[in-house]
């Protein structure tokens, strides 16, 4: 992570707080005039809000996240992808519903958020819009490419298969499974990826100690 990204505050509930969580809010519930209880805007998911007002950032290298960071950096894309979908109406076959379960598309879309992070700072230049979507485009054409190759649908998902090389341990058969509440396997597969980074921290801290 970079200095430049802000810090998650105490006041902000975590994945782990799934009752809380606005995860389980989806884009079509934040529409640009929509109201909550008490007359003022609503605020999207996550911390879409004040990612979206955050100076520059730089790239993301999600293999070297630490847990914090991780669950950070999971929750912003989330929000993220929840507004481009439905902002440009984009089929599954482009975004579909587990990408987080496919490190393709993870590493594809945050590549896309930061660059659209970048591209409307209140510093960008301002053409800096249209070389996002134009980049964009781009963008779409290797989606439907990835979708197409690990072969995760709107109602099912299976593991992307991999090519076994001469001297391997053969590749496991990859089972298909049916989605059915995509925002709790969403806020599950958070919980493990933090927990095992977790792990991990406390795996070099003792070998440190």
């Amino acid at each position: 992570m970079t200095d430049e990204t802000p810090e998650r505050t105490g006041a902000e509930p975590s994945v782990l707080d799934v009752e809380r969580h606005p995860v389980f809010d989806t884009w079509q519930n934040f529409g640009a005039n929509d109201t909550a209880d008490n007359g003022t805007e609503k605020e999207w998911p996550g911390s879409f809000e004040s990612a979206s007002l955050a100076e520059p950032l730089g790239p993301i290298n999600w293999n070297t996240l630490t847990a914090d960071e991780a669950e950070t950096e999971w929750l912003d894309l989330n929000a993220w992808v929840h507004w481009l979908r439905g902002t440009y109406g984009l089929a599954p076959n482009e975004v579909p519903p587990m990408w987080h379960r496919h490190d393709e598309l993870v590493w594809e879309l945050s590549a896309l958020h930061l660059h659209w992070l970048n591209s409307y700072s209140s510093d960008a230049s301002p053409s800096s819009p249209l070389a996002w979507h134009r980049d964009f485009a781009e963008t779409r054409h290797r989606l439907r490419d990835w979708v197409a190759a690990c072969g995760t649908r709107l109602d099912r998902d299976r593991p992307t298969r991999q090519t076994t090389w001469p001297g391997e341990p053969a590749a496991l058969p990859t089972a298909e499974a049916s989605v059915t509440d995509r925002d709790a396997d969403f806020v599950q597969f958070v919980m493990e990826d933090v927990t095992a980074r977790r792990q991990i921290e406390a795996d070099l801290e003792r070998h440190a100690s």
